[in-house]
């Protein structure tokens, strides 16, 4: 007879769940027999760590839009998930966690690997935590989960006592008062704001002269929405790095990434708009976005309790960005006067012959910057590309030009370190035949991307259908930190924290069966992508790149300015980190000069 996790599976794969990512342990042994049982459907993903399961689950979720959905065991597996499901909650993806429990018997007597788990989950799955008591709430409980992640985009946390799990399954509760009778299915609902306050949105929106447009995850299906909504109203859009993928790249008026990793054009938008337009994000740094009282706000926001907190809006359009802007757009005027939006375009034209300058320097013995240059060039259609939290997310952010069907994503609100490999891994089980690309720090790789690699090469016949490339930027150094001790802290960089151990990445690759291909010349760099590219399998590129290169913000504060030269008189590379610093911003100035010249020749017709 089946059992209670043989139903839970069950219940689990009528919703759609055919793939768990997990870690075995003595609290989940029914789980893992009933998983056996099930020959493949849900099939089982075993990484690492169970941190890694509740990233790969999370990555799932990202690049499928379906349900996530990982298990760990009672005690350490439980409390290994957390970091992984807070990058789901505060990411906003639906992710459903099974954590197993001692017997029901043990429980308040101190027992071995006896946590208060609905305590300790209470936070990171607030909306839906429960403790399966019996197996007559196993239907309930999974449907009521799966309900709650995918309606509040969120975290949905089971927590299953084992000997409740060995108990015969009970498909259906006795008819009697208290039980209830849950029900397999779920549809997104269609969410339009009312029609006046869309008549106060396109009122405001026709009214500006110089309208920002900035998106985030909010708007990822909404793109011939938002390319069309932009032009109507003559304006530039920004980018949030959740919303990385939202609108292609390849448009002039895309002013790209926006924030401490953004973009001169990006920047000097928000400055001068007199409207700003925001669409399914919610961008946290009030200081990269336009003065308040600069100007009015409209936002689309499917989320009531956050709309209006980041910027003082005027409209309040809270529903769904694509069927919002489909309601909206038939309100708009298009914009005769095309001034502002031909300004804009040429500042995206300037920031683009920037990068292009900026990656080219001279660095040793790899400039960083000239790395990701390369891959844009590259990048096969309809890749999918991760990073992870450091100074390579600036790269990531500025360099790529993604065009349309490519995806993109990082831990976004979290910004916790070590997501990027096993986002990659999840999104190549999810489309095999679809390029993954990773761009991780040494750091990063160091915490958890190295074993990872491991699950790599167990599920490597599994991952070997197209690239799938984990780029390692080899620096030697927790370089955004070391920026951050220097800009924020006005302290030198501390190398006793600061360092990391050298490693021999691509050997560490080719010891385990994958192709590893190490590149420390600029010469080289666009053939190691090529070959990296056309492998027949799983690669680890690794990349010796210069430490000193800044990520140079968009707009320097004099706070920042003071703190950097207040550490660069004991900075132990200040040498090289002025030359550098002084190199990225004469290009900024180099770059507008010369767009002031074509200005001017424009204008007198030569």
């Amino acid at each position: 007879m089946p059992n209670t996790a043989d139903f839970i599976l069950e219940r689990l794969r009528q919703w759609g769940v055919h793939r768990i990512f997990g870690y075995p342990g003595d609290g989940i042994l029914s789980m893992v027999g009933a998983l056996d049982r099930a020959g493949g459907d849900p099939e089982f993903i075993q990484p690492r760590h169970e941190e890694m399961a509740a990233f790969m689950a999370t990555g799932h979720a990202k690049f499928t839009g379906e349900l996530g959905c990982c298990l760990a065991t009672s005690g350490g597996g439980a409390i290994h998930l957390l970091n992984g499901l807070y990058d789901a909650k505060l990411d906003h993806q639906p992710v459903v966690a099974i954590v197993g429990q001692q017997r029901r018997l043990s429980l308040g007597t101190a027992f071995q690997q006896e946590i208060d788990a609905n305590s300790l989950y209470k936070d990171v799955a607030s909306d839906f935590v429960q403790t399966c008591m019996a197996p007559v709430q196993a239907r309930h409980l999974v449907d009521r989960a799966c309900k709650v992640a995918l309606t509040n985009r969120t975290v949905a946390t089971i927590i299953l006592p084992e000997d409740v799990a060995e108990e015969e399954a009970v498909t259906s509760p006795p008819r009697q008062h208290g039980a209830v009778f849950s029900s397999v299915g779920w549809t997104k609902p269609r969410m339009i704001p009312p029609p006046s306050e869309l008549r106060r949105a396109a009122e405001i929106l026709n009214e500006g002269e110089k309208v920002a447009i900035l998106v985030g995850a909010g708007a990822a299906d909404a793109a011939d929405e938002v390319a069309e909504a932009a032009d109507l109203l003559g304006a530039g859009v920004a980018k949030t790095a959740l919303g990385r993928a939202a609108l292609p790249d390849e448009l002039p008026y895309v002013t790209g990434p926006i924030g401490l990793l953004g973009s001169t054009a990006s920047d000097a938008m928000m400055s001068g708009a007199d409207t700003l337009f925001m669409i399914g994000t919610s961008f946290p740094y009030s200081e990269w976005l336009p003065e308040e009282g600069q100007a009015r706000g409209v936002e689309i926001n499917h989320d009531g309790k956050m709309i209006g907190v980041r910027y003082p809006v005027q409209a309040n359009l809270v529903g769904d960005s694509k069927d919002t802007l489909a309601e909206l757009i038939p309100l708009l005027r298009r914009k005769k006067d095309r001034s502002w939006r031909n300004k804009i375009e040429r500042e995206v034209q300037t920031w683009w012959r920037v990068l292009d300058d900026r990656a080219h320097d001279k660095a040793s013995p790899l400039h960083p910057e000239l790395v990701v240059h390369e891959l844009s060039k590259r990048l096969p259609d309809n890749a999918v590309v991760t990073t992870d939290a450091g100074s390579v997310t600036n790269w990531w952010a500025r360099h790529l030009r993604l065009r349309r069907g490519m995806a993109a994503s990082l831990s976004g609100n979290l910004a916790t370190m070590g997501p990027g490999t096993p986002y990659a891994i999840s999104a190549k089980l999810a489309h095999p035949h679809r390029p993954v690309i990773a761009i991780v720090g040494d750091g990063a790789f160091q915490m958890n991307g190295m074993a990872e690699m491991i699950t790599v090469k167990r599920y490597r016949d599994r991952l070997s259908g197209g690239p799938l490339i984990f780029c390692v930027f080899n620096n030697k150094d927790l370089n955004q930190v070391t920026w951050e001790q220097r800009a924020m802290g006005g302290d030198r960089k501390f190398e006793d924290s600061q360092t990391l151990p050298d490693v021999p990445y691509a050997e560490f690759a080719q010891l385990l069966g994958l192709t590893g291909i190490r590149c420390d010349s600029p010469e080289t760099i666009g053939a190691a992508w090529d070959q990296a590219l056309a492998a027949p399998g799983p690669v680890v590129l690794e990349v010796v790149v210069d430490p000193d290169v800044p990520p140079m913000p968009p707009r320097i504060e004099k706070t920042m300015a003071k703190n950097t030269a207040k550490a660069m008189l004991k900075d132990p590379d200040r040498a090289s980190v002025v030359a550098q610093g002084a190199r990225q911003k004469m290009h900024e100035f180099t770059e507008s000069a010369r767009q002031s010249v074509r200005d001017i020749r424009s204008k007198n017709g030569g």
